[in-house]
C-alpha cells in the first residue's frame, strides 16, 4: 500500500492544470470517504440497504 504522501502526490500530478484547491479537496474527501466506508465494512459496521428502505419508507 502506498503511503499518504505518495499517495496524495499521485493524486496531485492526475490533476489538470486548470484544476484548483477544490478540485484537489475533492479527489482528497472521496478517497478518504472510500477507505472509510471499506474500513466499516471490514468491521461489520453495515446495515443492509433493505432495512434502510425500510427505515426511510423507501420503495424496494
Amino acid at each position: 500500500m502506498e503511503s499518504i504522501k505518495q499517495e496524495a502526490r499521485r493524486m496531485v500530478q492526475e490533476l489538470s492544470d486548470e484544476a484548483d484547491w477544490d478540485d484537489l479537496m475533492q479527489k482528497i474527501y472521496v478517497r478518504q470517504a472510500i477507505e472509510a466506508g471499506l474500513r466499516d465494512s471490514e468491521a461489520g459496521r453495515t446495515v443492509d440497504v433493505r432495512e434502510i428502505r425500510e427505515r426511510f419508507g423507501l420503495p424496494r
